[in-house]
């Protein structure tokens, strides 16, 4: 999924200067921004509070829409480098092009791990016949130095490691939670869970000490270490946690996000992770005059352009608040 704020700003991200070493509980409100013509999603990363958790550099949380007599999704080719896109529904479908040529749906709980690496250009959308209502979550997880100029890749997996207790079923996506490993690439310590409740469930999933963890709120009511945490919101968590607290007050979904806290520094403007201003700069003159990111192909619309970049020099920076 692309930032299609056509003001785009620079983020400053990483480095472990502002790296909360001891457990918290930071609520994390959204910010509502428009996606194409029928689709609002709450961004919560990066946030005017807390831009980094672990390597996760930006989280959107959408719906659900009823879409039944809407065209839904609607996102036209754009690029990316320096990261990897993670797709992850509760509701609806989704179907991923992108300039190395694959064409997948991706359906609920399945996953959609894009890994753009040096280059690559990818467009969203909902199929023409799709179901009423589309929910889910589009997140980014910044590559390191040693791996972002990787070969641009695509993996979808629609058979996922769970983890179980009563009242829970933990799918865990990228990275690793309590013994379970998914098979997605990742290129970072790091843990991404979709954690279902069932109501009245009380537990303590077990993380991490070394990791910083956040929860991302998808549906229903749940408290997380006592608080409570609302649909579209994300509590922060810090690291030094072995356990964590839930509750659910009725059936809720959440997902749990962490991972080594990022030590590099980065700058992040429009759909691209880079080091320098230079980086950035390059990057967008290569997607708006050159073939550097590829053509998807079969999308039925033109490809989104560039924003222009700031004229103050970008600079990267530690983790800001």
């Amino acid at each position: 999924m692309s930032n299609l704020d056509r003001q785009a700003t620079l983020q400053v991200c990483g480095g472990r200067g502002f790296v909360v070493a001891e457990p918290v509980r930071e609520l994390l409100s959204p910010r509502h921004v428009q996606l194409g013509e029928s689709t609002e999603v709450r961004r919560l990363l990066p946030n005017l509070g807390r831009r980094m958790v672990g390597a996760w550099a930006f989280v959107d949380h959408y719906g659900p829409d009823d879409i039944a007599d809407e065209p839904g999704m609607q996102v036209p080719p754009h690029p990316h480098m320096g990261l990897q896109t993670v797709s992850w529904l509760h509701e609806g479908e989704v179907l991923h092009r992108d300039s190395t040529g694959s064409l997948q749906t991706i359906r609920p709980r399945e996953l959609g791990l894009m890994t753009s690496g040096r280059a690559i250009s990818h467009s969203e959308e909902s199929p023409a016949s799709h179901a009423r209502y589309l929910h889910g979550a589009q997140l980014w997880v910044a590559l390191p130095d040693a791996h972002r100029h990787v070969e641009p890749h695509f993996q979808h997996h629609a058979e996922l490691p769970l983890v179980t207790a009563p009242g829970l079923t933990a799918t865990v996506l990228l990275g690793e939670l309590d013994g379970a490993v998914s098979p997605g690439t990742a290129y970072t310590p790091i843990t991404g869970a979709d954690l279902s409740l069932a109501a009245g469930t009380e537990l303590r999933l077990p993380l991490d000490p070394d990791f910083e963890y956040a929860v991302l709120a998808m549906s229903g009511e749940a408290h997380v270490d006592d608080v409570p945490v609302l649909p579209g919101s994300m509590l922060y968590l810090g690291c030094g946690r072995t356990e964590l607290p839930l509750r659910a007050s009725s059936d809720a979904g959440l997902m749990l996000l962490g991972g080594e806290p990022f030590e590099e520094e980065l700058v992040m403007w429009w759909n691209f992770v880079g080091r320098t201003d230079e980086e950035i700069r390059k990057a967008r003159d290569d997607w708006m005059t050159s073939d550097r990111f590829g053509e998807v192909k079969g999308y039925d619309g033109a490809r989104l352009d560039a924003p222009e970049v700031p004229a103050t020099q970008l600079k990267a920076r530690g983790r800001v608040r």
